[in-house]
């Protein structure tokens, strides 16, 4: 294959096709093969090539706060309440299609924001644009997108989202600007997008959180809806020392952080 072919192909960005082209051209093995096997070869590393690099972007825009969380380091040894089953199906995604939410919630260092994370990792896998940001950034973030005049748009940007992370929900006070924002937020996302909600505060306790009774209601309704909930129980997992060996024979896959 010549310089010129080679040049052209990444005029094209096909640059998978470019790298397989230069591995078969020292490959023994490769020139053993026939012409449609060899191209079969490098039209798949092209798709390889392209799944990687989309993911990879997905992944970037995402901005997980733990971005080497994956559901298959998830801990299941703990005596965490994971329902292995749940964890599953979320995992698979059809949650986000069906434009349903999830509600993580247990004591601090228990592991929901490293959950969280997994799941979003695992849904920008499969496609889906995902953003994860605190709730105190986030209404901070909105609060001075009023002032410039940005609000709509960003309302607009975050309305598209496939799923919106909102981590440390009801951590700290929230005023009326927050809870209205909340309310829009939340309504251009119900029944087409999923929410993500991470916080110490049982769903329960969330109605007497909000502080108005009215809004309460309104925002629990988009919120609870069509909803899956994880409530993680035990002692914090931030200090990998508590995480006892696993057990000789134990199959469970290990982990010490989800």
């Amino acid at each position: 294959m010549n310089e010129h072919t080679l040049t052209q192909l990444r005029s094209l960005r096909l640059d998978g096709m470019v790298r397989a082209l230069e591995e078969q051209a020292s490959s023994t093995a490769a020139s053993a093969l026939g012409f449609d096997e060899r191209f079969s070869l490098v039209v798949q590393r092209q798709v390889s090539w392209r799944d990687e690099r989309r993911v990879a972007r997905l992944l970037k825009a995402a901005k997980l706060k733990v971005s080497s969380a994956c559901v298959q380091d998830i801990d299941w040894r703990a005596s965490r309440s994971l329902d292995r089953s749940l964890v599953t199906a979320l995992a698979g995604g059809d949650w986000i299609r069906h434009a349903q939410n999830l509600l993580i919630t247990g004591a601090t260092g228990c592991g929901k924001t490293w959950l969280a994370c997994a799941l979003a990792h695992q849904a920008a896998r499969c496609d889906f644009s995902v953003l994860y940001t605190r709730a105190g950034r986030l209404f901070d973030e909105l609060q001075v997108a009023h002032g410039d005049g940005s609000f709509a748009r960003r309302m607009s940007q975050l309305a598209k989202l496939d799923l919106l992370i909102i981590d440390d929900f009801a951590i700290s006070p929230m005023g009326a600007p927050q809870r209205n924002d909340l309310l829009e937020l939340l309504d251009d996302r119900v029944g087409t997008r999923s929410t993500l909600i991470t916080s110490q505060l049982p769903v329960k306790a969330w109605h007497t959180y909000l502080d108005d009774p009215t809004l309460a209601d309104a925002i629990l309704d988009r919120i609870v809806h069509s909803s899956h909930r994880i409530d993680l129980k035990g002692a914090t997992l931030r200090d990998n020392k508590q995480i006892k060996p696993m057990a000789k024979g134990d199959s469970d896959p290990a982990g010490v952080t989800a």
